[in-house]
């Protein structure tokens, strides 16, 4: 069984679902990073998304946009990228690794490069945003070669035919947003209506649904489930705890002020949303 397989089953045996945080590698800096990494996983993590930094980052708001900036501003590149998945694999071998990755390194690199660099670094799947699944036949055959998942976006208002396509391309787990828009916390999150969402894409039998954008507190993960999800994704609200803990500004380096503080700070939040899990 594929990690995602292993993981979805232990997950649905014990009643719970799926807490999956978003980090950007390179954040701040490649040591920093790994040690928040770390620090996520042992407080109850179950799966990661990580996002390889990237100039112009266009389905992300504000807040995961500057970590794109501080992860750039340190140095970061995609072969450091894949350095620190590979140091992530070694320290923690049975834990999913999802990707979160522009179109243009895929583009920039070769496809078939690509996807065998990232599944040798121990990346399990590989969701590219600006590549809708109409534009995604190529990138799911290179994938596919490479023992990589290819995860599609399923947007929250989305035809049928954009669903079922969504539905029959990804493998792991599909992405299913909450509201339509960026990712981040800067404007009043809702989950109403997740059970719609949910549902609209379950007509298509396809993977399991974590549900992202927006998914900022425990009761925004409890509704996920509560929804018919699989688990829930948090991005902009880790990156936040993350960004107020560095000093320095863009185009300066930043570094982590406090680690044991963000680290504290982290593991409690991480703790809270994963507790939203357990389905009533």
């Amino acid at each position: 069984m594929s990690r995602y397989t292993d993981l979805f089953t232990r997950l649905d045996e014990a009643g719970e679902g799926a807490f999956v945080p978003f980090v950007m590698l390179g954040d701040p800096d490649p040591e920093a990073c790994f040690e928040i990494i770390s620090a996520i996983i042992e407080a109850g993590a179950d799966a990661l998304e990580l996002g390889v930094p990237f100039s112009d980052p266009v389905a992300d708001g504000p807040t995961v946009a500057e970590s794109h900036l501080r992860a750039l501003d340190g140095g970061a590149t995609v072969d450091s990228a894949l350095e620190q998945i590979k140091r992530v694999r070694a320290a923690y071998p049975e834990i999913p690794i999802g990707m979160l990755i522009y179109g243009n390194v895929p583009f920039t690199r070769g496809l078939e490069r690509f996807y065998e660099e990232f599944a040798a670094a121990g990346a399990d799947s590989i969701l590219l945003p600006d590549v809708p699944v109409r534009e995604g036949a190529p990138f799911s055959a290179a994938a596919a070669a490479a023992g990589i998942d290819p995860i599609y976006i399923a947007p929250a208002n989305a035809s049928a035919t954009v669903l079922e396509g969504v539905s029959a391309a990804s493998k792991g787990y599909i992405y299913a947003i909450s509201r339509d828009g960026v990712t981040g916390t800067e404007r009043e999150s809702s989950t109403s209506g997740l059970a719609d969402v949910v549902n609209n894409i379950k007509k298509f039998e396809g993977a399991p649904i974590l549900l992202g954008f927006g998914i900022s507190s425990p009761q925004h993960v409890a509704d996920a489930i509560a929804a018919g999800a699989s688990g829930a994704i948090t991005g902009s609200a880790i990156t936040k705890i993350i960004a107020s803990h560095c000093e320095g500004e863009h185009p300066n380096p930043s570094r982590v002020k406090d680690m044991e503080g963000l680290k504290r700070e982290l593991s409690e939040f991480i703790s809270a949303m994963k507790a939203a899990t357990k389905k009533a």
